[in-house]
């Protein structure tokens, strides 16, 4: 299936011209800088960030190329994932006319990205396992299908999806196919970013969120073919990224070991908490997992809910959700936080 990128674009995107910015015009590092309007006397701070950070974040994408084995051209960072996703949404899809495919359950923010852009959203849930179902969301699609959303390892389920089955719908759907990875570096799967050069309707996104520990700082990256790229860099606010959020994150690029232990530590404490779990009597089901969290069904979810936040242990309730029917989300904690929650459900379901 051949994949055209400009017949999926909003007309007036091609030939829109982008904001440009100061750091645009002059990159050097030395001068004496009289083009922004910054102030010269420094900060109210400590440290100084009175002046305009890089817009496109070229230092931290060299480094972050090495890690990811991609080009620069190919990696654009974000406000959180979020940002890409909105993004997309302005670039490709026309308001009140185009539709994208969500399959339930799922990650909340692609739905409503699609109701703030008014796009209208097709559902095709998944199988009871949480798999997708290629054909049905193909049957769902047309022409002005513009963005197909898959989220693997699954949130809220903790699965990751069949990699035929993606490979089919890159091969087949007529818009972008989105592999968010929020959760791949507590799998054994590996990333879609290999796939890159082979399927230029693909777009890969992952985030410092979870197993990098810098949720704070909200810092997502998205990975596709450099015409992708291109197009987000040129409807993205100028400064998106902060200065100090850019330098903490290039600094902690440089201590991958660190997050490969802290991801050693997380499975581990999965796997001490799925082990806990079953030795409860009342816990029904725990579906299988590739992420830092698992997904439990339970007797009178939403009151056991309310009975763990009455001890100050707070999961997240998903009874209400799809294919979700009185399960609790609970995410991997230390080992105090984990064995602190086992003996509160314990006593709960003792009731």
């Amino acid at each position: 299936m051949s994949f055209d990128l400009n017949s999926l674009l909003r007309p007036h995107i091609k030939d829109l011209k982008p904001y440009t910015s100061a750091r645009d015009e002059y990159s050097g590092k030395e001068g004496i800088f009289l083009d922004a309007n910054e102030n010269p006397l420094g900060s109210v701070t400590i440290e100084n960030f009175n002046r305009y950070p890089d817009p496109y974040q070229t230092s931290l994408k060299a480094e972050l190329s090495k890690i990811k084995e991609v080009d620069p051209k190919q990696v654009f960072l974000g406000n959180g994932s979020d940002e890409a996703i909105d993004l997309l949404f302005r670039a490709f899809c026309n308001p009140g006319k185009d539709n994208v495919i969500l399959l339930p359950p799922t990650y909340g923010m692609y739905e409503v990205s699609a109701n703030i852009n008014d796009v209208e959203v097709r559902k095709v849930s998944l199988t009871a396992d949480f798999q997708l179902q290629p054909l049905k969301i193909l049957e769902a699609a047309d022409q002005i299908s513009k963005i197909l959303f898959i989220c693997s390892p699954n949130n809220p389920s903790g699965n990751k999806v069949k990699r035929e089955d993606i490979y089919f719908l890159l091969r087949n759907f007529p818009g972008l196919v989105v592999v968010d990875e929020a959760y791949i570096d507590f799998s054994d799967e590996p990333s879609f970013t290999t796939e890159l050069k082979n399927y230029p309707n693909l777009l890969v996104m992952q985030t410092f969120s979870k197993a990098w520990g810098l949720a704070s700082l909200r810092l997502g990256m998205a990975f596709g073919s450099e015409e992708i790229i291109r197009i987000l860099n040129k409807i993205k606010p100028p400064y998106n990224i902060s200065g100090l959020t850019q330098d903490t994150v290039l600094h902690a690029l440089k201590d991958k070991g660190k997050v490969d232990l802290m991801i050693k530590e997380i499975l581990a404490e999965r796997d001490f908490l799925e082990l806990e779990l079953k030795k409860l009597p009342f816990v029904e089901k725990i579906h299988p997992s590739h992420a830092n969290f698992l997904l439990v069904k339970l007797p009178n979810a939403n009151q056991v809910y309310e009975d763990l936040i009455g001890e100050k242990i707070i999961v997240r309730n998903r009874a209400k959700v799809t294919l979700c029917e009185d399960c609790l989300r609970i995410s991997v904690g230390t080992r105090s936080e984990n064995e602190a929650f086992i003996e509160a459900l314990a006593g709960i379901g003792k009731k």
